[in-house]
């Protein structure tokens, strides 16, 4: 995969968490912190785990060290939306300029983390969006429990809201 490429991918990710979060805004305290028997924990804790995992892959993936990439987001930490969009905005600049600085060579490139896991660095950035991805959509299905959908979140529909049609 080409960083051209990559990076929409991100883009698009960006582009659905921003409906989400927005979505998520209008809730009380008491409904993003619902429990759900469908995806076993409540809104807060589904966003702050999706945020968690993007940040410890790209953490694990620069080689930082492992106590940095290890360490869990308290859930705790984000009283509200606001809190999580405020982390979440800083990370996808840090991300983002990351992403930027990657060539083709670097992304086909094994990220060697340890025997059993030797993919191309690629592999990992893909796993990254589709992670999110999935947690996203149990996110958009706790949103529209709540009455409260995001929308459609189809890459498709990044698609065209990026080209100005959508």
């Amino acid at each position: 995969m080409r960083q051209r490429e990559l990076a929409t991918l991100f883009d698009y990710t960006y582009w659905a968490h921003r409906r989400v979060l927005a979505t998520a805004a209008r809730l009380t305290d008491a409904q993003f912190t619902l429990r759900s028997v469908i995806v076993g924990r409540d809104l807060r804790a589904t966003l702050v785990h999706t945020l968690d995992t993007e940040l410890s892959w790209r953490l694990r993936l620069q080689g930082r060290p492992e106590e940095e990439w290890r360490k869990t987001l308290p859930t705790t930490d984000y009283r509200n939306v606001a809190a999580l969009v405020d982390h979440w905005t800083r990370d996808e600049a840090e991300m983002r300029a990351w992403v930027a600085s990657l060539d083709d060579a670097t992304l086909a490139r094994s990220a060697d983390l340890n025997p059993k896991e030797q993919h191309p660095v690629w592999y990992y950035l893909v796993h990254m969006v589709t992670h999110s991805q999935q947690h996203r959509s149990e996110a958009a299905q706790l949103l529209t429990q709540l009455g409260q959908s995001p929308g459609d979140l189809d890459f498709l529909d990044y698609a065209d809201w990026a080209r100005g049609s959508g």
